[in-house]
């Protein structure tokens, strides 16, 4: 059976995130977070859709629906986007542990450096 609470707990944990920083970011108290935590309460649509928001993850995923985690890519340009797809692919070849950076991995850090440079000087 599917244990909503530790599924947050764990994402929770893996941002080194307290529950109380947890509840300040989706508008809860250290408590009902303790009590989502503990399958105490269920969290309304609403905070279930924060909660996937602040820890990048499909509503699917959170409530044990899917068992692989997303990642949502909402807000990033086309580019990024790119760039996120290729580390992916990269890491799943996973051909080069160890032994420095292919070719295609130096061009991968190559555009990751100039879209950080870009997004570094873009006008605020």
């Amino acid at each position: 059976m599917f244990d909503f609470g530790l599924r947050i707990r764990e994402l929770r944990e893996a941002r080194k995130m307290s529950q109380e920083t947890l509840g300040k970011r989706i508008g809860r108290s250290k408590p009902v977070i303790s009590s989502y935590e503990n399958n105490i309460k269920t969290p309304p649509l609403d905070v279930l859709i924060k909660i996937s928001n602040e820890f990048n993850v499909s509503l699917d995923y959170l409530v044990g629906k899917e068992k692989t985690k997303t990642l949502n890519v909402n807000g990033l340009s086309p580019s990024q986007i790119k760039l996120l797809n290729l580390i992916v692919d990269d890491f799943r070849d996973g051909n080069n542990i160890f032994k420095g950076l292919s070719a295609r991995q130096q061009k991968i850090l190559n555009l990751l450096i100039i879209e950080f440079v870009h997004i570094e000087h873009k006008p605020s």
